[in-house]
């Protein structure tokens, strides 16, 4: 109890009176709430007012966003058209403390996403909202922060759904995972992308994200890594402004954090150096097993860790201890870091980012992964709604072929042509008699360097719903067999078999089919 009576001396303003937790509260002030108040309309609009962030209006279509300046001429408007029916969403690939993140597809471009859903009708959460959407709509495409695509509301859930870039290569923390540690040449070549963001979200927005960790460094099957989760990040006026409140991971926050005084930039610097550090010897450097108190104790008194200098090297060793100097003046910033010896060592050094994630990755699993979502969503697109089909036409490009029935069609206009003339058939003149496919076997190969062949086989029943068999993936709202109790011998009026070549697009996750071969089984 000693190191908790001393703790709560030097973090007084920090600490309430908890029976359970022997005096300390593991409760932290929320950030200042710049949100000031939100309406739900009855047509399913969500607005979100706040004094510093101007106003969104959020719905099943996209979202809008004005900031006012003192004048109508200063006034800022961004619009994001992504809407929920234009996704088709499938089962979640992560959870955090607030939000859960879902893969989903774009319809219009058929790329593949990641979805954070968080509810709006908890108050700190509309404000972690409002903190990852002023950041990203302002840096959509910026290099080292993941890409946003819009974000829509469903008020049948009450959630709002962030769309972002699906980063198919996991975290940094998935990586340690796996290979213990990263060596230095990769580590170095990843931190000039993530120093771009960093010195982008301070020095062009004016941002303290505040969250700096191994599990919010994402990378992708390219070998891109990119910071995310921006729901506790800080606006301030100018570079001299400082922060005082106390949001984050406690594992990875700067001494003057812990100790409640005001704080900047520098935080951000410590926290990477922390992150670097733990990701180079495969472990977190301060001792996490006597619990949160201690972990700041350790932070405040004992000296900064370094890495072992007969492990690693000086360029390494400096950069690490530039990171954590006690002194939060004394760190670097991003751009001083970005010219860092220890950037610079590996500039010229042949590097393979792709090739070191892909062996991070089961890349059997990945492809599977990304063959059945590509294949259901196609196949949701054939069965679906007019209101969606016109989107397939984009799924192929100017040289891709269809082949079906001793025929081979080349380029958008004809294979659409072929593919809606089938539909149409298939479809009939009565709606409840209309035939639709139900996939019984799907096998998936790699083509190429970053290609995907798929071969799918089963029937065509009479029906209204398409259908996957077995443990394949499943779409949000795609019923089971076991929901719809169907005799499929019974109702098969033919059989299948469809093999697609996808290639990826020219944006990240999006994908295109190159080559495409039908054959049909009368009964």
């Amino acid at each position: 109890m000693a190191g908790l009576e001393e703790l709560k001396k030097k973090l007084q303003p920090l600490l309430f009176d908890d029976p359970d937790r022997g005096g300390v509260s593991t409760r932290v002030p929320l950030p200042e709430d710049t949100c000031d108040s939100y309406i739900v309309s009855d047509g399913g609009t969500v607005n979100l007012l706040s004094r510093s962030l101007g106003e969104y209006n959020i719905n099943e279509h996209g979202f809008h966003k004005r900031s006012a300046g003192p004048d109508e001429s200063d006034s800022d408007e961004k619009a994001y058209r992504c809407a929920s029916h234009e996704m088709h969403i499938f089962g979640p690939i992560g959870n955090g403390a607030s939000s859960v993140v879902e893969r989903a597809i774009f319809i219009p471009v058929h790329r593949i996403l990641a979805l954070k859903k968080i509810n709006i009708f908890e108050k700190e959460k509309r404000q972690q909202i409002l903190n990852e959407m002023r950041t990203l709509c302002e840096a959509c495409c910026y290099p080292g922060l993941v890409e946003f695509q819009g974000a829509f509301y469903m008020p049948d859930s009450g959630q709002i759904s962030i769309a972002l870039e699906y980063m198919d290569g996991g975290s940094l923390a998935d990586v340690i995972r796996v290979k213990k540690s990263i060596p230095e040449p990769v580590l170095s070549h990843m931190l000039q992308k993530v120093l771009l963001g960093l010195r982008y979200l301070h020095e062009v927005r004016h941002l303290v994200h505040r969250d700096i960790k191994p599990a919010n460094l994402l990378v992708n099957l390219k070998g891109e890594a990119k910071i995310t989760d921006f729901g506790v990040s800080a606006g301030l006026d100018n570079t001299m402004a400082m922060c005082a409140t106390f949001v984050g991971t406690v594992t990875y926050m700067s001494p003057e954090r812990i100790r409640n005084e005001n704080y900047s930039y520098a935080a951000d610097i410590w926290s990477l150096g922390l992150t670097i550090l733990e990701c180079a010897t495969g472990k977190f450097p301060y001792d996490v097993n006597e619990g949160p108190a201690n972990l700041m104790l350790q932070i405040l008194d004992d000296p900064s860790p370094t890495p072992p200098q007969d492990a690693y090297s000086l360029e390494f060793c400096s950069f690490v201890n530039d990171c954590l100097q006690k002194d939060s003046d004394a760190r670097p910033t991003c751009e001083q870091l970005l010219s860092h010896p220890f950037i610079k060592r590996y500039l010229k050094t042949d590097v393979d980012l792709a090739a070191y994630v892909k062996s991070v990755v089961d890349p059997t699993e990945r492809l599977k992964q990304i063959a059945e979502m590509l294949a259901i969503h196609y196949y949701l697109l054939f069965n679906g709604s007019d209101g969606i089909w016109h989107h397939m036409k984009t799924f192929y490009m100017e040289q891709s072929t269809f082949s079906f029935s001793g025929k081979v069609y080349v380029g958008q206009n004809d294979i659409f042509d072929s593919l809606s003339n089938i539909r149409k058939k298939l479809k009939g003149d009565r709606p409840r008699e209309k035939i639709v496919h139900v996939v019984e076997k799907l096998h998936c190969r790699a083509n190429g360097d970053s290609g995907v062949a798929i071969r799918v086989s089963g029937s065509f029943i009479v029906g209204n719903h398409f259908l996957v068999c077995g443990d394949g993936v499943k779409a949000e709202g795609m019923p089971s067999l076991d929901e719809l109790s169907i005799d499929i011998p019974s109702k098969r009026v033919g059989q299948f078999r469809e093999q697609f070549i996808m290639q990826p697009g020219n944006l990240m996750s999006c994908y295109y089919i190159s080559k495409q071969d039908l054959y049909i089984i009368q009964p």
